[in-house]
């Protein structure tokens, strides 16, 4: 079986080993979608092609749209060539189910995909025709995290950021300003609003996107590149919804290829592009899955409520997403992720059987995190939580690894765990000095920062903007060390790593205090956790 349009004409072959087929018309979406298209998305990476690509695949078969996705990718455009175009933009989506099931869709909802950047001519002119479409009513990206970032912790911006800013909308090479320069064709063009839509795992992501968006407006305008009224187009007529995105999507995993192979499927070959993307023709995922959208959408959506999307006013969707991101799931994958690395383990089910970070995290989430768990309504925290920790981390047949987990911590610490401690810090009912495990996995940052595991073997450290930065702090720190550990101080005061001043709110003592006990030879790091976590 292959993965190509001409390989889904043998239908019965594909049926009988029961993977579901798309039951739309696909030519003639792919024509409408060229015509009136309504949706570009941006990121072509794994949580887009069975999360947001099979919702809209579910309103195609339902006869609910008539359109698909154009997909545009502005970092990895390998993805594109490995990935899409071989295999005419399918995806075959594998649902890891916890009883050790496997449910297998073909998502054929991309109408067309390419790379998007103003070096590939061709079709940089496809997307600045796509912008000036009225149809067009949405534009969505999976960028991660600090795709948003524009400056570094100096408040300069970044070198490459510097570059786009001066060479203006012609030239951009990130992706923020090549988004900017794309909206700003549509603005010239006069064809109406638009949604700027971020579905990225991280808060208040669709202010992030507005920020940044207009600060390289604010910076082009400054310059000459672009005129007043494009700043005005951007407060007036473009929305940037809120939302708040779940859904565990690990790299393709090997047993998950012989699965596939095993049933006659050929296309199954494992891919890590020159930019380190683990992708595949096929991405296995779990089933849980939550997408919370603002409902503000000025050109029209969508009717994506009718495949599970949950549209709402921004306040409850920053709710979800604080009830996510700092509560109930994203601080829990984080403590797994750092100790996970340093106890040498591989699989995030793997850790939930491991009784001192089982306990960890249980500790996290309900005894330091669930008294200030903000409630949406809309979702059950307790519940929520509870599929957590009992059903999905502990998912045997979940390929996540704590590796994955722990690319970019530095900038995930402070909104993960620093939000409770401020919400602690702002009720007088609440004592800081309570928290015990939050404090733990910060010193554990700083140990797992040393690339010695328990038994002091060295370990490659996950990807990270900040790495090099922050491991000048602890280079001259040996195991064994006693303290204090005065070359601590600094990143111990940095708020935008952990989110507060440890220093200033008297937590770096006992940060410090756990560190001593991480780092005091071969094994301590589990004896640490045996000693507190219970």
């Amino acid at each position: 079986m292959k993965l190509t349009d001409a390989g889904l004409q043998q239908r019965e072959l594909w049926e009988s080993s029961s993977y579901t087929l798309p039951t739309f018309d696909r030519v003639a979406m792919i024509e409408e979608s060229a015509q009136n298209p309504t949706w570009v998305h941006f990121g072509a990476g794994n949580i887009f092609r069975v999360f947001p690509a099979a919702l809209q695949q579910r309103l195609l078969n339902r006869g609910l749209a008539t359109t698909g996705i154009v997909v545009g990718e502005g970092f990895d455009y390998e993805i594109i060539d490995e990935v899409f175009t071989k295999h005419d933009n399918l995806t075959l989506m594998v649902t890891l189910n916890s009883d050790g099931s496997i449910a297998k869709e073909v998502i054929a909802s991309v109408a067309s995909a390419h790379k998007c950047d103003p070096h590939f001519t061709e079709e940089w002119e496809f997307f600045k025709d796509l912008f000036k479409k009225p149809s067009l009513q949405m534009a969505s990206m999976t960028i991660t995290e600090k795709g948003y970032g524009l400056t570094g912790g100096d408040g300069s911006y970044f070198p490459a950021m510097a570059n786009d800013l001066a060479a203006g909308p012609a030239k951009s090479s990130l992706f923020i300003p090549k988004l900017t320069a794309l909206v700003y064709e549509r603005y010239r063009a006069t064809v109406g609003p638009l949604a700027l839509v971020s579905m990225d795992n991280c808060s208040h992501n669709g202010e992030k996107l507005a920020n940044a968006v207009k600060t390289v407006a604010r910076e082009w305008k400054e310059r000459g590149f672009v005129d007043s009224g494009f700043l005005t187009y951007l407060d007036e007529q473009v929305s940037f919804p809120w939302s708040m995105i779940d859904k565990i999507t690990p790299r393709p995993d090997e047993a998950v290829k012989r699965m596939l192979e095993a049933d006659g499927f050929e296309d199954s070959a494992l891919i890590v592009t020159e930019r380190h993307t683990y992708t595949a023709p096929f991405v296995n995922a779990e089933a849980p899955q939550y997408l919370v959208i603002e409902d503000d959408f000025p050109n029209g959506r969508p009717a994506l409520e009718e495949a599970g999307v949950s549209f709402t006013d921004r306040d409850t969707v920053n709710k979800v997403e604080r009830m996510k991101v700092t509560t109930c799931l994203n601080p829990l994958h984080t403590a797994l992720a750092i100790y996970g690395c340093l106890l040498s383990h591989t699989l995030i089910s793997e850790e939930m059987r491991d009784g001192e970070l089982k306990r960890l995290v249980e500790r996290i989430g309900y005894d330091e995190g669930m008294p200030v768990v903000v409630d949406p309504k809309i979702l059950d925290p307790k519940a929520f939580i509870e599929e957590v920790l009992t059903v999905r981390f502990p998912n045997p047949f979940m390929p996540d690894t704590p590796q994955r987990i722990a690319t970019d911590t530095s900038q995930k610490l402070a909104i993960r765990f620093g939000e409770t401690i401020k919400a602690y810090l702002g009720d007088p009912t609440l004592d800081v000095a309570n928290l015990k495990m939050i404090p733990l996995v910060y010193a554990g940052y700083l140990r797992y920062l040393m690339g010695l595991d328990d038994d002091l073997v060295p370990f490659a450290l996950s990807p990270d903007p900040r790495l090099a930065e922050l491991q000048h702090y602890v280079k001259d720190i040996t195991i064994g060390d006693g303290g204090p550990f005065p070359q601590l101080e600094a990143i111990l005061q940095d708020d935008t790593i952990w989110g507060v001043d440890l220093v200033a709110i008297g937590m770096a003592p006992l940060v410090r205090s756990y560190f001593t006990s991480l780092i005091a030879g071969k094994g301590a790091i589990r004896n640490t956790l045996r000693e507190y976590v219970w």
